[in-house]
């Protein structure tokens, strides 16, 4: 294991990196003490966009936010770059870093990996946080909320059209990711974004994602387990958090909410304003609510424990 950063402390975050299969994943970490936290990003971010929300829960436990394989600092190996791909390197860096319970906080296509794995490891799973998350979409309709959005996402999952806009205009980061933050985003968080993504090569990870989401039943392996995913997550009993943003983007902060309600033991949060990345957006009262919600897991697993 290799780390670089700044001494330990309960808010100090440090990068640190580990072989994982035939690659390295890249993390941040922070804190020590109480329940391991688990963020997980999505497309084309990175652990970087934790960043600001963290710092509100390092105190109160032990936070890792890897970069996905392909993302951010982690390794870019020859693979396809297919959901299933991600499952496999996360279940292989979780297993490097021997973490077993855990709370996982979770955003676009890192709550479909949450959602997996709590599915698989329900008894692992202390608490699941989340926003802005992928489920079976039946139509292309019930994808966005924005009818523009959605043209561009059949233009993403066109060959030819979606090689075009993601390997050469990098348009995740140049267009998408911007136009998805309510505030304007800062020349060094833009260049903290690029970084991964240099060269046309670099970019094949975000390309594979858009064409992974299950939507009208493609791609069918895809689509299966997701739908698998989602009756097990309305089945779990462990607590639960979801944030929404309005107008959101995969969902409405009111479609979020009778999501939430149809969930057993979850609490809804309306954050206010906001697209998709809400974490750019509201940072401080995510990181604030997770952070209140803390001592009502660490009941929840005090009841579940035997006499």
């Amino acid at each position: 294991m290799k780390t670089d950063g700044q001494p330990t402390s309960a808010t100090a975050l440090r990068r640190s990196e580990v072989p994982v299969l035939d690659s390295t994943m890249s993390y941040l970490q922070a804190g020590e003490a109480g329940p391991t936290i688990l963020f997980l990003h999505g497309n084309p971010t990175s652990s970087y966009i934790w960043r600001n929300i963290i710092p509100h829960v390092a105190p109160l436990s032990r936070c890792i936010a890897p970069d996905l394989i392909g993302y951010g600092q982690s390794g870019k190996p020859d693979i396809d770059y297919r959901f299933f791909d991600h499952v496999r390197y996360l279940d292989a860096f979780l297993d490097v870093l021997d973490v077993k319970d855990l709370v996982i906080v979770a955003q676009d296509w890192g709550t479909a990996l949450a959602f997996h794995l709590a599915a698989r490891r329900p008894r692992r799973i202390l608490g699941l946080a989340f926003m802005e998350f992928i489920r079976p979409f039946a139509r292309w309709d019930d994808f966005h909320q924005r009818p523009q959005v959605r043209e561009l996402f059949k233009a993403l999952r066109t060959p030819g059209a979606g090689e075009k806009l993601v390997l050469e205009d990098n348009v995740f980061v140049e267009k998408i990711l911007p136009a998805s933050v309510l505030r304007p985003m800062k020349e060094e968080e833009m260049a903290a974004y690029r970084a991964p993504f240099p060269t046309p090569q670099s970019r094949k990870p975000a390309l594979r994602l858009p064409r992974e989401l299950p939507i009208e039943g493609q791609p069918a392996d895809v689509a299966a387990i997701s739908e698998h995913d989602h009756r097990a997550l309305r089945l779990s009993i462990y607590p639960k958090l979801l944030f929404a943003g309005d107008p959101g983007a995969l969902i409405s902060a009111q479609a979020a909410k009778e999501f939430a309600a149809e969930l057993k033991n979850c609490r809804f949060i309306n954050l206010g304003p906001g697209a998709h990345y809400l974490q750019e957006d509201h940072p401080d009262a995510i990181g604030t609510a997770i952070a209140d919600w803390l001592p009502e897991i660490a009941r929840a697993e005090s009841l579940a424990e035997p006499a």
